[in-house]
């Protein structure tokens, strides 16, 4: 399993996007869209960013009742996505379902990752708005293993987290962690954050960087940095 760098290509426009993509002239870096590109441009823009040769991770954290989201990851199989998720608070039987949903005719499919708890999300947060009282290591180990039993290939977590999780679902099973900023960069919104080198060593299977690559000076410069330290 050879690790990857992905960019969270947060923008708000194809505009912006595309140009920032230009940027990358020998590279053919992993994206990730998220909601708000999605819901600006539709799956139109994924298959334009897929036909420039690029993997896609679609970062839309599903979370419904089992139905609707089978439904859905029916539709999200269909734009030859690499990558996919869901929120792990959905319950086994939604995860379940979305694994069905995603499965083309073939037996082919994306990855498919359960979201545990976002890296916004403090334990004092998750105590206080969510009346969770678990400790919150403990309750992303459990969301973990609730989606390797739902089928799943892995989870996106903290890359604090990511050693942990491999501990309890084993080697084979997928981290997926953003949260990651450059030693000497800025932390922004985010709680639980490591550096690249750091996630390396902690036993990442994929990082997602966004601002510290597509907010910097020269992108494609900061990119390369992060697959020295990550990928090495």
């Amino acid at each position: 399993m050879g690790k990857d760098v992905i960019i969270a290509c947060d923008f708000a426009s194809k505009e912006s996007c595309m140009a920032f993509l230009d940027n990358f002239k020998e590279e053919k870096p992993f994206v990730k869209i998220g909601m708000e590109l999605f819901y600006a441009e539709g799956p139109a823009i994924v298959k334009e960013i897929k036909a420039r040769g690029h993997k896609i991770f679609l970062d839309l954290k599903l979370h419904d009742i089992p139905n609707t989201v089978k439904k859905a990851m029916a539709v999200l199989s269909s734009l030859d996505v690499d990558m996919c998720n869901l929120h792990a608070g959905g319950t086994i039987a939604m995860m379940e379902a979305a694994l069905e949903g995603l499965t083309r005719a073939d037996g082919s499919r994306p990855i498919l990752l359960a979201v545990t708890q976002l890296t916004s999300t403090s334990e004092e947060r998750m105590k206080s708005d969510l009346l969770i009282d678990r400790p919150i290591d403990e309750v992303v180990m459990h969301y973990a293993a609730n989606a390797k039993k739902a089928g799943l290939d892995g989870v996106v977590c903290s890359p604090l987290e990511a050693a942990k999780v491999h501990e309890v679902c084993g080697d084979a099973f997928y981290t997926v962690t953003p949260g990651i900023r450059f030693a000497d960069g800025d932390v922004g919104d985010q709680v639980r954050v490591t550096t690249p080198a750091k996630a390396k060593e902690i036993g990442s299977d994929y990082i997602v960087v966004g601002r510290p690559i597509t907010a910097a000076e020269n992108p494609v410069e900061a990119y390369r940095r992060c697959v020295r330290e990550f990928v090495g």
